[in-house]
């Protein structure tokens, strides 16, 4: 007997996307599953930072806020379940929020599911003496090398270290009950791998199936990137109302993209091509946790309005290692801007620039790096573009970092005084006083599947709840 098709929709791209998009694409009715990505290497130091000031914090505080706006579809269409990587550094904390709303909400006997054991910060040691290196990604230099001054390694620099987890742990909690699934760092596909198997009974070797699940798994992740944003020819579009997307999975593994009808933006070939290619190294090794993909025998066709068929994905077996992402503590940075105007505005603020620099080496500064940016004058795309003849005003970004903390705070007292004691043509700050902020640098490296086990725990709202 031939299965209905699996509706999974996705809200959300990343931290900071939009609040509504996940209550207006599961009130357009009809969906089965809700995934809500927000992760990427960037956040994780983010939520880390915010787990270093409070241990309670760490996770994407704003599925919370989107968890209360589906409190209503939750209690109306009971076929509903929502699976998440909202628990960034801290799935648990997480839960008990969410557990919170849901009892406010009173649906207290909802299943939350959490997945850990991402998490391997406080097992890095103990990787490394089992053998693994956790070489450097793009150096392949072993991670001992982060050595403190006195030459030994020195693991205290390092703020986060996670791997990405498969879909397996959330099949998993999905056939343990649970209605909402969250976890920590999980390969983005896998958001939607998870349910399609769990709901089809594929096995984890069906590599085709596992191969076509990921595909619409990547195509959905990054939210409205497959139906009109980013789109090369997007002023034929309303953006300002655009749908967010939605996989129509097979049993098969094959898939049809499509979005809530009345919404703006579009699902084309072109826009879903567009998504199919974006940020996926090797188009014929797209490694996921679940399944090494071949993204060369993928076939797209519009089938009808807003509606492309996604078919022809093959599987080989997944790595047998998962990737890792570490942050550590690299010292401390600071940015700060003014408005330069006047027909030389483009070499005036190159002086400027050079003015706070000799005047903090006057001090006793030098900087680990340092960089000069004149918005307005092509920065963004250095040496596309020449500046236009015609440019009256720029703003002048200087961005500092350096090992000593005490050299950055210098660096920020020295764009006031440039007000009275620069050049003409300064229009006060464009910002105040630059904040000196830590920097965290990424650590991407492998670690053998064999050395992480997930753990997988369900209890309902009203149990997680302290």
């Amino acid at each position: 007997m031939l299965l209905p098709p699996l509706r999974i929709a996705n809200g959300a791209g990343f931290l900071g996307d939009n609040l509504d998009a996940p209550r207006l694409v599961v009130e357009a009715g009809g969906v089965d599953y809700l995934t809500l990505e927000y992760l990427a290497e960037l956040t994780l130091s983010i939520l880390a930072r915010a787990r270093e000031k409070d241990p309670a914090a760490g996770y994407a505080r704003d599925f919370i806020t989107v968890l209360k706006s589906l409190c209503p579809a939750l209690v109306a269409q009971p076929q509903l379940r929502i699976v998440t990587n909202a628990g960034g550094m801290n799935p648990i904390a997480c839960a008990r929020a969410a557990a919170e709303v849901l009892r406010d909400a009173g649906i207290v006997d909802a299943v939350i599911g959490v997945v850990t054991g991402d998490d391997i910060l406080g097992r890095l040691q103990e990787i490394q003496d089992g053998g693994c290196d956790l070489e450097n990604l793009d150096t392949g230099r072993p991670l001992a090398e982060l050595a403190s001054q006195a030459g030994k390694p020195d693991l205290r620099a390092i703020v986060s270290a996670n791997v990405y987890l498969g879909a397996t742990p959330i099949a998993e909690a999905l056939a343990a009950g649970a209605r909402i699934v969250i976890t920590g760092r999980v390969a983005d596909a896998s958001l939607t791998v998870g349910p399609a198997t769990f709901e089809f009974g594929w096995k984890w070797d069906d590599w085709n199936a596992l191969a076509g699940a990921s595909v619409a798994g990547h195509l959905i992740e990054c939210g409205a990137q497959a139906t009109g944003g980013l789109y090369r020819h997007w002023q034929s579009l309303d953006l300002a109302n655009v749908g967010y997307p939605i996989a129509e999975l097979m049993a098969d593994g094959t898939a049809t993209i499509t979005k809530p009808p009345g919404t703006g933006g579009a699902v084309t070939r072109q826009t879903v091509a567009e998504q199919l290619v974006y940020e996926i190294g090797d188009p014929a090794h797209y490694l996921t946790p679940d399944v090494d993909v071949d993204f060369t025998t993928v076939e797209l066709s519009e089938t009808g309005p807003d509606r492309v068929s996604v078919r022809g994905a093959t599987g080989r077996p997944a790595p047998q290692t998962y990737k890792a992402s570490l942050a550590y503590r690299a010292g401390y940075s600071a940015s700060g801007q003014l408005l330069v105007y006047g027909h030389d505005c483009v070499s005036k603020s190159r002086q400027c620039a050079d003015m706070i620099l000799r005047r903090v080496a006057r001090a006793g500064y030098t900087f680990e790096a340092s960089h000069v940016e004149c918005l307005g004058a092509a920065a963004s795309v250095p040496g596309l573009h020449p500046p236009p003849a015609d440019l009256r005003e720029v703003v002048l970004r200087l961005t500092v970092r350096d090992p000593r903390r005490e050299a950055v705070e210098r660096f920020t007292a020295e764009f006031a005084p440039l007000i009275t004691s620069g050049p003409p043509g300064l229009a006060g700050y464009a910002a105040g006083r630059p904040a000196v902020r830590p920097v965290l640098a990424y650590w991407p490296a492998l670690v053998p599947r064999n050395l992480i086990a997930a753990k997988v725990e369900c209890r309902s709202a009203a149990d997680w709840i302290e």
